[in-house]
């Protein structure tokens, strides 16, 4: 499987943060799975590191957009790089290109590639995936969201995300 990860930038190599990602790409890579992930620093490095590790095959994809914005380049455990010019081409990729999604506690961007996913999904662009959000943060923060606008999240929908508290918990979900 293709398996998409998605997580914030902000983890360092010491952090319990980057720790659980980096057994993720491992536990990934175990498996058999090609990881893909944005390519850069934090979790997506962790993930990274741990696949290419593990004896996996890691991509990475990047943007002009990002390196721009930010001077960084893919890190060096990403054994292919699919580079595209904008933000958006990036995101695409991401969540087009896999067989399933996973995400780890993040930002503003994770949230966004979680939201893209879902949604493209639900309406029938994509064809149904596993579609994980790792850790408490994210049960918290759609619990609230669902709660807020019930109304307009019927339960079908809120069937296509799930939610797990760690890493390992993630891949077995993965292996239903």
């Amino acid at each position: 499987m293709n398996v998409s990860v998605f997580g914030g930038s902000q983890p360092k190599p010491d952090s319990a943060a980057y720790k659980d990602a980096l057994t993720l790409g491992k536990l990934l890579a175990k498996r058999g799975d090609t990881v893909m992930t944005g390519g850069y620093i934090g979790t997506m490095e962790a993930v990274s590191r741990g696949a290419a590790e593990a004896g996996g095959h890691v991509i990475g994809v990047t943007c002009d957009e990002i390196e721009n914005w930010r001077s960084v380049k893919a890190n060096q455990w990403v054994e292919e790089i699919r580079h595209k010019s904008t933000l958006v081409e990036r995101l695409q990729v991401l969540v087009e290109d896999c067989d399933a999604a996973l995400a780890l506690p993040g930002g503003i961007g994770t949230l966004t590639e979680i939201s893209l996913t879902w949604n493209l999904t639900v309406v029938g662009v994509l064809p149904r995936r596993p579609l994980i959000l790792i850790g408490d943060g994210w049960q918290t923060v759609f619990d609230q969201v669902i709660r807020s606008f019930e109304e307009y999240l019927p339960s079908k929908q809120q069937d296509w995300i799930h939610f797990v508290p760690n890493v390992k918990s993630a891949v077995e979900k993965i292996s239903l």
